[in-house]
């Protein structure tokens, strides 16, 4: 049998760095990413590197460039707005099933009061980064309000493709203001219990940022092109 890894927290570590540094943009699509270099700044060796850049590659996050060596892969718009048709459908049916449980689950309308209260002391000196952790956990607040835990593992595998499409219209100063109204619009629906309602407006919400994304690429492309 192969002996495990010794290292699997600091694997996660650094998985979860290198992650954030593709999510808000420190490492840009097409950038070459050197193994030795992103050792030496994170201070370890090249090992946990190694694993984690594996790992993002099976996620799709990089892709193979040259000799043992890898890249930060391109947002594909089609597959963008094709992420978003299904995160659609599942928005909306957490917020209908959030909306219909809020009444009896008070820790549960309390994560979401918090997220929404978090959400709404951003300003425009407000990270990137930090914008990308807000609006996740305003949405995993909805998830964990609708009480089926398949809405979480359902989605799980992509929050790393759509955190990177939230920095592409999250970086626009002017989204984020609309963004939180959009998420306090889906709250108050939850916290009334109007399931319908709710339903409504956070598939609105998860279209409006889907076709944004995908506008914003086709752009991006063609101005490179």
């Amino acid at each position: 049998m192969i002996p495990l890894d010794p290292l699997p927290n600091l694997i996660d570590q650094v998985y979860a760095r290198i992650l954030e540094a593709i999510s808000d943009r420190t490492l840009q699509p097409g950038q070459r990413i050197r193994q030795n270099e992103l050792a030496d700044k994170l201070g370890v060796s090249r090992q946990p590197v190694s694993h984690a850049l594996h790992l993002l590659h099976r996620q799709g996050l990089v892709a193979e460039s040259g000799r043992r060596g890898f890249e930060v892969t391109q947002l594909d718009p089609s597959r963008i707005r094709q992420l978003y048709e299904v995160r659609g459908a599942i928005d909306a049916l957490a917020a209908r099933l959030a909306a219909q449980r809020a009444a009896s689950d008070a820790a549960g309308r309390a994560r979401l009061d918090a997220a929404l209260a978090a959400g709404r002391r951003i300003d425009r000196k407000t990270s990137l980064a930090e914008l990308i952790v807000l609006d996740v956990d305003f949405h995993r607040a909805i998830y964990q309000l609708a009480g089926n835990p398949v809405i979480e593992e359902t989605i799980a595998p992509q929050w790393p493709h759509m955190r990177r499409s939230m920095a592409t219209v999250l970086s626009e100063l002017d989204y984020r203001g609309s963004a939180w109204a959009e998420h306090a619009d889906i709250a108050k629906h939850i916290l009334a219990g109007d399931a319908k309602a709710a339903e409504r407006a956070a598939l609105a919400h998860a279209q409006t940022a889907g076709r944004m994304t995908e506008e914003r690429l086709k752009a991006t492309d063609e101005a490179a092109a």
